[in-house]
């Protein structure tokens, strides 16, 4: 029990009084991990509009999908950046401007793998295999930046490649399909649906997984990252619906039209949720509230679309997150900060409470998210 609700100072305080300051305390030193969470509750309910459109008998093609959310979401920043007075609020500091560009495109390809990904997968499995860029992460920087890749990293890759085999099932190893689960759905069109998931964690792990978040730091708004994706997005889906010779779809009822702008809105908060919440956090806390998105994808699909994971997709599922997450433990673990705060606690005997290893560790107040 903390100290404030065992001081014989304050006998009065009633039971309901030391609850609600423990919550509002427990929301405080959580706030970045509580706002990356509900950005993925409103992920899944975005990627739940986007399958709904894509089960309609004329479906709404990616491209335009991608087109209509980053509009809206290009709209509310700037028009958030101009209200805001922040400076330079379409092009970004001058100094991280081929960053920005990066992060567009990277974005783009993991936006529009997801989305097609959930043409043939389930939200579960489509959601479950971006759990891969974490591990992905260690696999880049071993060959990109040098970085050490540990024997645990190793085979926790491996670990997870076995998983991906099950959510995948490819003929060649088990077969033809069976049930009417999947009976509408062909083994190469679920195969593609995985290859485009795999290209949707490249994006990740490019974007999200600190890698140019990393980079540009605070040398740029938040919101400016936010706005490149956007325009990007908004541009390259131009271009490819013009080239691909692809006609828009128009929607011809309300709740059709109300899908479709959900899809903008709930994109748009969750990316701003999102932002806020891992510059709030450490890396690998920011890692494990991103998991959570697994156990919305589940709930949510079950409530619009009953359907349930199979036996199999869950045991791949499960052997992608235990990874994902083991992976993300012992990073945190052998972080050289909480190394030397162990050693300094053991030298002088002191036990650090729960409460400081839920906040960021220290030196971190000016590092950025994937320090």
């Amino acid at each position: 029990m903390a100290d404030h609700e065992s001081s014989p100072l304050l006998p009065t305080r009633s039971p309901h009084v030391v609850q609600s300051f423990s919550a509002s305390r427990f929301a405080f030193n959580n706030a970045g991990l509580l706002l990356v969470a509900t950005s993925q509750f409103f992920f899944s309910g975005m990627n739940i509009c986007v399958k709904w459109l894509n089960s309609l008998d004329e479906p709404v093609p990616i491209l335009q999908v991608i087109w209509v959310r980053m509009t809206t979401t290009a709209l509310c920043c700037v028009a958030y950046m101009l209200w805001h007075k922040i400076p330079d609020p379409i092009l970004g500091p001058k100094a991280v401007r081929r960053l920005l560009v990066l992060r567009g495109f990277s974005g783009f390809f993991g936006l529009f793998g997801l989305y097609s990904s959930l043409k043939y997968l389930s939200l579960s499995d489509a959601t479950v295999l971006t759990f891969l860029a974490p591990i992905l992460t260690g696999f880049s920087g071993a060959v990109f930046l040098k970085e050490p890749l540990s024997l645990r990293e190793m085979l926790s890759g491996l670990c997870s490649f076995f998983g991906v085999v099950l959510i995948a099932r490819p003929q060649f190893l088990f077969g033809c399909p069976k049930g009417d689960s999947s009976k509408t759905v062909t083994p190469q069109q679920r195969m593609l649906s995985v290859a485009a998931a795999l290209v949707s964690v490249v994006g990740a792990t490019a974007t999200f997984e600190y890698t140019l978040l990393r980079a540009i730091g605070k040398r740029a708004h938040p919101v400016h990252s936010l706005t490149y994706f956007s325009f990007y997005c908004v541009l390259v889906s131009t271009i490819g619906m013009v080239i691909s010779k692809i006609d828009p779809v128009i929607p011809k009822d309300v709740l059709w039209l109300g899908i479709l702008f959900l899809v903008g809105i709930q994109g748009t908060i969750a990316q701003i949720l999102l932002v806020m919440g891992l510059q709030r956090e450490t890396a690998s806390r920011g890692a494990l509230a991103l998991y959570t998105s697994i156990v919305f994808a589940i709930a949510l699909e079950f409530i619009f679309f009953h359907t349930t994971p199979s036996a199999m997709s869950m045991t791949g599922a499960t052997i992608i997150m235990s990874s994902a997450i083991y992976t993300s433990v012992i990073s945190f673990s052998f972080h050289p900060k909480f190394m030397l705060m162990s050693r300094f606690a053991q030298l002088t005997k002191t036990t650090f409470k729960s409460t400081t290893l839920d906040r960021p560790l220290p030196g971190n107040d000016n590092d950025d998210p994937g320090s």
